[in-house]
């Protein structure tokens, strides 16, 4: 009996906790995904720069990695997490360094600080967190990189995000800029955590 040829069966890899304790077993997983995939770039989500260096030891060196950190005073005032030593390891080794508003909290964010209300980009946000914090924080910084001109729009991406350090989730994404946000498309889910 032949098969159908319409669809094509994906593994996709379910963590039972989400969070920094999955973040090995993603970069293995993205590693195994990209073979032969003809994807050539990988976004990560790093905070301290830890997660960037770790993705950018595990995966070929074939494969651009882009490390997005958080905005200068995300925690407190003038203070970057990213260390400047994780910041001169991932530049000598070839890592774009990608620090700006975020995608779905820059402007919009201060408003609702503010005055309490709520705008489209934080609606965006905690809708994508019905998937998972690392769905979100994917989604993201794509739009992100592809506003600094590091991704292109044309050609997929891996895009890595997590829930407060490291990594539990990776996608793989059509990118888009941020003003043309609802072109991004959500291609391929490598792995997230069972539970959001």
């Amino acid at each position: 009996m032949a098969m159908p040829s319409n669809y094509s069966d994906i593994v996709c890899r379910y963590f039972f906790e989400n969070g920094y304790s999955n973040t090995d077993a993603v970069l293995e997983a993205v590693a195994r995904r990209l073979k032969g995939s003809g994807i050539k770039t990988v976004v990560v989500a790093t905070r301290s720069g830890r997660t960037a260096i770790k993705a950018r030891n595990v995966l070929d060196a074939g494969v651009k990695v882009i490390a997005v950190t958080h905005v200068t005073g995300f925690n407190e005032p003038n203070s970057q997490e990213l260390t400047d030593e994780n910041r001169r390891v991932l530049l000598a080794e070839g890592v774009p360094v990608l620090t700006c508003a975020h995608a779905f909290g820059g402007v919009g964010r201060g408003f609702r600080n503010k005055t309490g209300t709520y705008q489209t980009d934080e609606i965006i946000a905690y809708t994508l967190r019905l998937f998972g914090q690392g769905t979100k924080v994917a989604v993201e910084i794509t739009l992100m990189a592809a506003d600094a001109g590091l991704i292109r729009t044309d050609e997929d991406v891996v895009s890595l995000g997590g829930t407060k350090e490291g990594v539990d989730t990776a996608l793989i994404l059509r990118p888009s800029t941020s003003a043309q946000c609802f072109d991004l498309k959500v291609r391929e889910v490598i792995c997230k955590p069972l539970d959001p």
